[in-house]
């Protein structure tokens, strides 16, 4: 086996043709979708079937370009754009009246872009109740720019994240890591998983349906470059009128540099050479825009030394890529940014099996002052029950790689489910009691 230092053959991620898995063969492919191209089913559409059987109304939300429109209009009966000038002219002018008489499912785009709807979508479903009547979309949360208070009890919220690699290789039924170790399931590996530079190159593909299934290499560094560049100089001046781009793309450096670490606020703000006030805006901007998260410290009374502060991530790990300007040859070469961009690849993934799960999955990190015990990610499921997951860049994986989730074992006894150590080599193995090590492709194997 090869370690992190040597691993840096090229095995090729998802393949460049738009119906090839990582090794180039062949993958399944569904039907074709609404642009005509072929259409790879979303994980989440199941959920969104079973919402619109059952309820009313439901939101999808998530990053800009991630496919929600595209998954969405497989599932309704008549369309309204509103970012689209024409079409939101008119639901500005009456929301409620201009409801009425649309076939349903009415699918409502962009909803923010008229924040007014989600008040005439409210009033709708108070008068008839009746399922499957509204499925809106939305790329930043729900309660901005809104004078109309959440639809609490009325319209369903579901977070769409970027492609998961099982679904760009056409496999959105697989079971999500946390529900097969629930169940004690074994875990499977491909015949011939990615190497480390497999790894790297399957993360920058990004989670963006276009730059994932459609371009070559060089058009999707330049499309990534163009989002973040509309991200920081058009979605965030909407949103907030920012009138200094500059700063909050120093800023975004900052973060990308540093994702999937506990870093303090100091250290971003420092590094943006902007003031605290204003570092906190801007990450609240961010995440309002739904392209970095803070994921949350897990802690115990029961535990000493547990530090409360997030670890933070940038959503897609190809994003941190682009606004640092790096390929990935130069990921690759350096061993903090390589754990920092494989941590980030696995977290995307999880987090859009989370939405799915059966055990439903609330995700935190861990780790104790001065970094004596720290683990990547914890699932907490019902009954306070956990899941510790560790992301290691290196194929080679020893029983002294699980002493932290060890640790964790014995704090918490039988609360303790499973352990893992997704590393980048080619087996599954036994490290401790209920604790496993598999090659990070079995997420989606």
């Amino acid at each position: 086996m090869r370690d992190s230092s040597t691993c840096l053959c090229a095995k090729s991620g998802v393949g460049r043709a738009r119906n090839q898995d990582s090794k180039g063969r062949e993958s399944g492919t569904t039907s074709v979708g609404p642009g005509g191209e072929d259409y790879k089913q979303r994980s989440i559409e199941p959920l969104i079937v079973e919402t619109l059987r059952e309820l009313p109304a439901a939101l999808i939300v998530g990053p800009r370009a991630t496919g929600k429109t595209t998954a969405a209009l497989r599932h309704v009966a008549s369309v309204v754009r509103l970012d689209r000038s024409e079409e939101a002219e008119i639901f500005r002018a009456d929301p409620d009246a201009a409801l009425r008489g649309l076939a349903e499912p009415v699918f409502l785009d962009e909803w923010q872009d008229v924040p007014d709807v989600l008040g005439a979508v409210k009033r709708a479903v108070d008068t008839d109740a009746r399922p499957g009547r509204f499925l809106l979309t939305g790329s930043v949360r729900d309660d901005l720019r809104s004078s109309a208070r959440p639809g609490t009890g009325r319209v369903v919220r579901l977070t769409m994240f970027g492609m998961t690699i099982a679904e760009q290789l056409g496999r959105p039924g697989v079971v999500p890591l946390v529900d097969r170790l629930v169940r004690a399931e074994p875990l499977a590996v491909p015949a011939d998983p990615p190497d480390i530079r497999g790894y790297v190159e399957l993360g920058m593909r990004s989670g963006f349906p276009r730059a994932a299934l459609w371009l070559s290499a060089g058009a999707r560094m330049r499309w990534i470059a163009g989002y973040i560049d509309q991200l920081l100089t058009r979605d965030a001046v909407d949103l907030r009128g920012l009138r200094d781009p500059d700063r909050l793309r120093r800023y975004f450096e900052a973060f990308a540099l540093n994702t999937a670490g506990v870093v303090d606020d100091l250290t971003l703000y420092e590094a943006a050479a902007i003031d605290r006030k204003t570092a906190l805006a801007y990450e609240q901007l961010l995440a309002n825009l739904l392209v970095v998260e803070r994921l949350p410290a897990w802690t115990s009374n029961r535990m000493k030394r547990l530090i409360r502060s997030p670890k933070r991530y940038i959503i897609d790990p190809a994003l941190a890529a682009g606004t640092l300007r790096l390929d990935a040859t130069a990921i690759a070469r350096d061993g903090n940014l390589l754990g920092r961009f494989l941590d980030s690849f696995v977290a995307a993934q999880l987090r859009a099996d989370a939405v799915r799960a059966e055990t439903q999955p609330r995700m935190y990190h861990l780790r104790q002052r001065q970094g004596r015990h720290e683990i990547d990610m914890l699932a907490e499921i019902g009954g306070h029950r956990l899941i510790g997951i560790e992301v290691k860049a290196g194929a080679t994986v020893t029983r002294a790689d699980a002493k932290h989730l060890s640790w964790l074992r014995d704090e918490v006894g039988d609360r303790f489910v499973a352990g893992v150590v997704l590393h980048t080599g080619s087996r599954v193995h036994e490290l401790d009691d209920r604790i496993v090590a598999a090659p990070i492709a079995t997420l989606w194997t």
